[in-house]
């Protein structure tokens, strides 16, 4: 029910989190602003790229051909097409991608990863791989590792669900 004064939710009409939901609530918040912000600093630090760039080479060199759709592209990238294509005009500056229209319709523009691209990538991943497994892994037990998979895709359905 909304108060028709302020056009919100009455505040009495929430379902407040539980002390134990705002605990996790709070530390899932603190992981969901210092992980991606350690994972860039380490790729900017070591790679001179940002974590959304290299996550971007790494989906194109997974893609049959090294190239996507950049709705694909975005799909795979977690991202909106705006934020992909600021982000692809980057990554083309340096050479390690490229646009092309879509040879299945010509409407389209596809982004390709280019030779220079993948030898980014291969050079960037062992470094980045030792960081994900630092902040992440090593510090898990192997059912731990299987709960985190099974949470995240959790929530992430759960989001991609509200989203929709």
């Amino acid at each position: 029910m909304e108060d028709p004064r302020i056009g919100h939710p009455d505040p009495a009409a929430v379902t407040w989190l539980s002390a134990e939901e705002q605990a996790a609530w709070r530390l899932l918040a603190g992981l969901i602003t210092r992980l991606p912000a350690a994972l860039d600093a380490q790729l900017q630090r070591d790679a001179q790229i940002s974590h959304f760039g290299y996550w971007v080479l790494a989906m194109l060199s997974e893609a049959s051909g090294r190239s996507l759709r950049m709705s694909e592209l975005a799909t795979r990238a977690n991202s909106s097409l705006s934020r992909l294509s600021h982000g692809v005009t980057r990554l083309v500056a340096h050479g390690w991608v490229r646009r092309e229209r879509s040879a299945e319709d010509g409407r389209g523009q596809v982004a390709v990863l280019t030779d220079a691209g993948w030898a980014k990538l291969t050079a960037t991943a062992p470094g980045h791989v030792r960081t994900v497994r630092t902040l992440v892994f090593d510090g898990l037990e192997p059912g731990q590792v299987a709960a985190l998979g099974a949470l995240a895709q959790a929530l992430l359905q759960q989001v991609d669900g509200a989203t929709a």
